[in-house]
């Protein structure tokens, strides 16, 4: 009612302007015009508006499901193996065969030390092996024999022994023989004597004659000749008896020392296990001598680029640096993300990493999550138990390995910047 009021004034108004006056320039009759497209125009805007928001929603929907797919970083580098290569033995380097930043072949010759006084130490060590295996033989020849030996020793103790026994029996009783015939010399000798006594009396008186008296005389001293001769016989009877004695008891210490045999032959044994031993001592001497004629000829244990230390004409001593040697061919990436971006990171999702030098990418998989992070393994690792706490988003290495094929260009190199694209879901 109040715009119908609007209007029969407005209406009125016209009526009562001048005849002279525009139609086209009276606000009164413009304004309703406008009042008619205003709704029209607003909705518009509003459905612009709408449509906006809508598409503003749906985008950062999209985006935000694209972003939460992946987790990246740009604290990651490419990693390897550096295969530092030393001499074992000391010498004079005669040749050099690489170059720095050539790319050699496992097995493929590096460095040359002169091997004359490593191939005069082989030479001496085959000698004194030769001298050795020849001990060694002789004692093992010994063995068997010392155990006839000893065997025999034993016996033939033994039968000495019995010998000597028997040879005191015999002596025993040729001592008693030599006894009972200085007995029967001696009861002769006395009979022989009181006949002379007698015999004397008889001449003096001339009662017998000369003749008789004197055959009595010769038979008393024949009869005492025989009494020493018996005595004579008794003490060499005797002295045999002792000697007999004294070689049986000889034999008996042989036969004690013969019983000694089985430890003899145990020692026989010992000196040529000795032998043995010592032959495997030179043996491990020669083959020591002839590793260091090998190590004379340093070689690569992998394929790589190498980067050289030394040069012709220097003294190197064992443990020296010659040349290092980086595998092209077993790299990998260590990224170290924050751990705010590990929730979802599990071995085994695929990755793209993006090289900064090169204008590709390269694909691989997420390998492993180290054990601690970065700041543990530094130097001097934080301690924040010590009251002046701040906390700080750490980083964690993860190793990300390429699939293969992907480095087969060996283009990447250790250290290189790169930016890994972790896909988590």
């Amino acid at each position: 009612m109040a715009d119908q009021a609007k209007y029969d004034s407005a209406t009125q108004v016209a009526h009562e302007a001048p005849p002279g006056a525009s139609s086209g320039a009276d606000p009164t009759r413009q304004a309703p015009e406008q009042g008619s497209q205003s709704p029209a125009s607003r909705t518009g805007t509003r459905l612009l508006i709408v449509g906006v928001v809508l598409a503003l929603l749906v985008g950062g929907f999209f985006v935000w499901r694209y972003l939460s797919t992946y987790e990246s970083t740009d604290d990651a580098q490419v990693d390897g193996h550096l295969n530092a290569l030393s001499t074992r033995v000391a010498g004079y380097v005669t040749e050099v065969y690489v170059n720095d930043n050539q790319y050699v072949e496992k097995g493929q010759k590096l460095v040359q030390i002169d091997p004359r006084d490593y191939q005069v130490a082989v030479e001496r060590a085959q000698a004194d092996l030769a001298d050795a295996e020849a001990a060694a033989q002789a004692a093992k020849l010994n063995e068997p024999v010392e155990n006839v030996n000893s065997t025999t020793q034993v016996s033939a103790s033994e039968a000495d022994v019995a010998g000597a026994q028997a040879a005191i029996a015999a002596a025993q009783k040729q001592a008693d023989a030599a006894r009972a015939q200085l007995r029967a010399a001696e009861a002769n000798n006395t009979r022989a004597q009181a006949d002379l006594a007698r015999y004397r009396e008889l001449v003096a008186k001339d009662e017998v004659s000369q003749q008789i008296y004197d055959q009595s005389d010769a038979t008393a001293k024949a009869n005492a000749a025989t009494v020493e001769s018996a005595r004579a016989d008794v003490a060499a009877a005797e002295q045999q008896v002792m000697q007999a004695q004294s070689r049986i008891a000889q034999a008996q210490a042989t036969l004690e020392y013969s019983h000694t045999g089985p430890q003899q032959v145990e020692a026989m044994r010992a000196r040529a296990r000795a032998a043995a031993a010592q032959v495997q001592q030179k043996q491990a001497a020669l083959d020591q001598a002839e590793l260091n004629v090998q190590y004379c000829t340093v070689t690569a244990p992998v394929s790589g680029v190498v980067s050289k230390n030394v040069e012709v004409g220097m003294n190197v001593q064992p443990g020296q640096t010659l040349v290092s040697i980086v595998p092209l061919d077993d790299i990998w990436i260590t990224a170290n993300f924050k751990e705010t971006q590990l929730a979802h990171m599990r071995p085994g999702q695929r990755v793209t990493i993006s090289v900064d030098a090169f204008s590709r990418d390269y694909h691989g998989t997420v390998d492993s999550i180290a054990g601690a992070s970065g700041a543990r393994f530094s130097l001097l690792p934080p301690e924040n138990a010590t009251g002046n706490y701040v906390k700080v988003v750490q980083r964690v290495p993860v190793k990300i390995v390429l699939d293969p094929g992907e480095n087969k260009d060996h283009l990447l190199r250790l250290g290189m910047s790169v930016v890994p694209k972790v896909y988590v879901q």
